[in-house]
């Protein structure tokens, strides 16, 4: 498949099929005034503030095209057992993936859905390297590895067994990758809000305004991302200009400002030993790691070697380097 790349401005775009996503694509709106310096470290696009939740609905029963289930949003929002649209799509899942185990280890696909997709409240790890996968959840465990969206992770992987962990990344380490946002570069976006899952919905009414300086993620069926269905496809609005400023950043290190990211994740960017695979991310996502790394709120390992790498980035620089790499194909 061919990268699904749209770098003009304006709302209508031909949806392009499948390809990856979400090391999940949420987008925000940025205030135009901020308050402290450490607004400007985490902007409330990128990190944004959840609406307090409302009961789910118990009684009305959803469901997706091509899925004979049905589920409630109450059963759709449950931790331990997540809906399953698809079964005869994916292997059998193990038991740590499907429901988690109570009354701390939540259900992986929960998040990262069967498919290891992700919504922009998550990473994509489907086709990530074992060995990277466990490395993280060991992280998350031990506390080394932090983030200002990683809480819940953290939780999760502080209750897994080793077996629990081995099954969960051999699980999603064999589905191949996937990327669900197609980048759009646009002076102007749909007028949207932040709901279910931390993810932007375009308001009901319609409506535009500017885009700024920030990532605006908006899936294209909001029901079926709701529903947590794992063909949920998002469109991703970058600033117009992202993606040559990436592509220079990436592929050449923008004049000594870093280096170029084939050095350790491969020259075609598919990764190299446990450096994973860095296409067809959630753009949002991307920036969250990049700017926790630069902040020092990811720590590990990994996160130490790319310190001196977004050192010297600034917020522009960043959200280039996500639209360009999720514009790819994994």
């Amino acid at each position: 498949m061919r990268t699904r790349l749209h770098p003009k401005a304006g709302f209508g775009f031909r949806r392009a099929g499948t390809a990856r996503a979400g090391l999940l694509a949420v987008a925000l709106v940025l205030g135009c005034a901020r308050s402290s310096p450490a607004a400007d470290d985490f902007p409330e696009w990128a990190y944004p503030v959840v609406p307090t939740p409302k009961p789910p609905d118990t009684v009305v029963q959803r469901q997706l095209p091509g899925s004979a289930r049905r589920y409630t949003q109450a059963q759709i929002d449950d931790r331990f057992n997540p809906p399953d649209w698809y079964p005869a799509s994916h292997p059998p899942l193990p038991r740590v993936v499907a429901s988690g185990r109570r009354p701390d280890v939540f259900a992986c696909t929960l998040c990262h859905l069967t498919n290891g997709s992700g919504h922009p409240e998550s990473a994509g790890v489907a086709g990530l390297p074992v060995n990277y996968i466990l490395r993280q959840l060991a992280e998350m465990k031990r506390g080394t590895r932090k983030g200002a969206r990683a809480a819940t992770m953290a939780s999760t992987a502080a209750a897994m067994t080793d077996a629990e962990m081995r099954e969960a990344a051999a699980y999603f380490s064999a589905l191949p990758a996937i990327a669900s946002a197609t980048v759009v570069e646009a002076a102007v976006v749909p007028k949207s809000q932040v709901g279910k899952g931390a993810m932007r919905f375009a308001l009901p009414g319609g409506g535009s305004e500017p885009i700024g300086d920030r990532i605006i993620e908006i899936p294209v069926e909001a029901e079926v991302a709701e529903s947590r269905g794992p063909q949920t496809h998002f469109t991703a609005y970058v600033p117009p200009g992202s993606l040559a400023r990436g592509e220079a950043l990436v592929r050449r290190g923008g004049g000594g400002k870093t280096v170029a990211c084939a050095t350790c994740h491969g020259p075609a960017l598919e990764g190299r030993g446990e450096a994973p695979s860095i296409l067809g991310q959630s753009p949002l996502y991307v920036f969250r790691q990049l700017n926790d790394i630069k902040r020092g709120t990811r720590r590990g390992a990994m996160a130490a070697l790319m310190q001196p790498i977004v050192a010297r980035l600034d917020a522009g620089d960043m959200l280039a380097i996500s639209a360009y790499l999720a514009a790819r194909e994994p």
